[in-house]
């Protein structure tokens, strides 16, 4: 993608006033037109399916579905749409007078032709049952499908989908130059820490009041909150809790603590010849003390979680599953007992001539899972599993998933990364022996059966039914076990207006905010 650099912007802006040379006002993004925002996380592509996320975020890309605070369906560069009574056409009424950052107007063939390539690329839309996806008219898209598929709102409303220009990709469907639809447009893109958007004057809604907005990725904790301390950062997401203290103690800081559809949860290989008993599985859980690790480890007393699932997400969160730890004292040993595991001389587990030993793997892109991986290392064994603890990238984990090599591994499992949790749990739980990012060598038909049920579900009733028992089963056989919820913590300089906290964390409403006089 052609971006001009900021030095070469700056020869452009230079003016002879009165013999000598002065800036004008074209002098390109400065700290006094430019919200900074500091994120854990790198991008490396254009492409909407990889990296989709942090676009939708800085308020560049978008799709036709949106979704409110509750995870509600909203409407975006569709103005409408109507289901049919069968539930297999899906009709879109696009808004008028859009136009993509390139200066191409947005019509249906421009819709059509995003969708089809986001549907021959990896991702939730291509699992779709769609049949057919077509320009009624040139502000009318219809999606046909070959059965009932109640989730296909939510998966467009997904990043992965966004909108952009024809012009936007190659004759191979690869995306070239990020000409999308929102308030922002690419300024300058500089893989993979730092992402400058610029205010798009021709926007359809809301127009920005701030010229620009910068991305920087950093993944240490400490280096963010030096960041959102020095002001070099006006936002600054994914704070270590344990710097929270200091940071509510600066005038020039408003520290935010905002729950999200995220929970830390273990993957396990269900098909390991020691983990493959659900008892060894549920002996693992118990000896997890989540309040601990709440509390001492995250510094976020009440976080800890038995479901992996929140309570946000009402159809699928059990209200009766009990406290775990409150009653396990005991119990793990008497259940890996039952499986002939018995504790040598160094106190590790031992059967056969083997001991109970797991390599469990985390990443540094979230700083939190290290430490959390050292506490459930030594919880674990304290009943005899010898733990040893990696931290790699997180592409190991879907790695270690496909060639079965992967045993344990602690990660961040994002449910709201499509609206309705139906298509994570489809991905992770489905009839396939699990997902890169759910269950691994394991399958239960009765659930498999009932996710696809629910597919085609849209009495509430009915489906908060079928829900719940689906949130049983996963609870019961523990093919990943839950430890603790997330809640973002972010701090925001008190020079930025208008801030608010998407929990599904598609935007960060850069065209709300503005700068205030301090």
């Amino acid at each position: 993608m052609k971006v001009m650099p900021f030095l070469k912007r700056m020869l452009f802006c230079v003016s002879l006033v009165s013999g000598a040379l002065a800036l004008s006002a074209c002098s390109g993004p400065t700290s006094s037109n430019t919200v900074s925002i500091s994120g854990a996380f790198e991008f490396t592509s254009l492409s909407p399916s990889k990296n989709g996320f942090v676009f939708s975020r800085m308020q560049v890309l978008e799709t036709l579905l949106d979704v409110d605070e509750k995870g509600l369906l909203i409407p975006a560069l569709a103005k409408d749409w109507k289901v049919s009574d069968d539930a297999k056409i899906w009709t879109f009424n696009l808004r008028d007078d859009v136009r993509f950052h390139d200066g191409a107007a947005m019509d249906a063939d421009a819709v059509v032709n995003s969708l089809e390539i986001a549907k021959s690329k990896h991702g939730a839309l291509r699992k779709a049952p769609i049949e057919k996806i077509y320009a009624k008219d040139n502000h009318t898209v219809i999606i046909t499908l070959t059965r009932p598929f109640t989730p296909l709102g939510a998966v467009l409303a997904n990043y992965a989908n966004g909108i952009l220009s024809p012009a936007a990709y190659d004759d191979n469907g690869e995306v070239v130059t990020l000409a999308g639809t929102g308030p922002y447009k690419v300024f300058q893109f500089e893989p993979p820490h730092k992402l400058v958007v610029e205010r798009f004057d021709d926007y359809w809604g809301k127009k920005a009041s701030i010229q620009y907005a910068s991305y920087l990725t950093g993944h240490r904790a400490e280096s963010r909150v030096l960041q959102a301390k020095s002001g070099q950062a006006d936002i600054v997401f994914g704070l270590d809790p344990a710097s929270l203290a200091s940071l509510e103690k600066m005038d020039i800081l408003t520290v935010h603590s905002n729950p999200i559809p995220r929970t830390i949860v273990l993957k396990l290989n269900s098909g390991h010849r020691f983990l493959e008993d659900v008892r060894a599985r549920k002996a693992l859980s118990l000896a997890i003390d989540r309040k601990g690790i709440a509390k001492g480890v995250l510094h976020i007393p009440g976080s800890e979680a038995e479901q992996i699932l929140p309570a946000s997400m009402t159809n699928w969160y059990l209200d009766d599953v009990s406290d775990e730890t409150e009653a396990s004292a005991g119990m793990p040993d008497s259940l890996l007992a039952e499986l002939g595991w018995k504790k040598n001389a160094q106190g590790y587990l031992e059967r056969n001539g083997e001991l109970f030993e797991l390599t469990l793997i985390t990443y540094a892109d979230r700083p939190e899972l290290t430490t959390v991986a050292t506490s459930i290392q030594a919880q674990w064994e304290k009943i005899g599993v010898k733990t040893n603890v990696e931290v790699t990238n997180s592409s190991a984990i879907p790695m270690g998933h496909q060639d079965g090599s992967l045993e344990a591994a602690l990660m961040a499992r994002n449910y709201g990364f499509i609206a309705d949790p139906l298509g994570v749990m489809l991905s992770d739980y489905g009839s396939d022996g699990g997902g890169d990012w759910g269950a691994m060598n394991w399958n239960n038909k009765e659930l498999s059966a009932d996710l696809l049920e629910l597919e085609q579900t849209s009495d509430p009733v009915k489906y908060k039914e079928i829900a719940q028992r689906s949130a049983q089963i996963i609870y019961n056989e523990r093919p990943v076990i839950p430890v603790s919820s997330y809640v973002q913590q972010t701090a925001v300089n008190k020079r930025i207006k208008g801030f608010r906290f998407d929990p599904f964390e598609r935007s960060y409403f850069l065209n709300e905010m503005e700068f205030v006089n301090l």
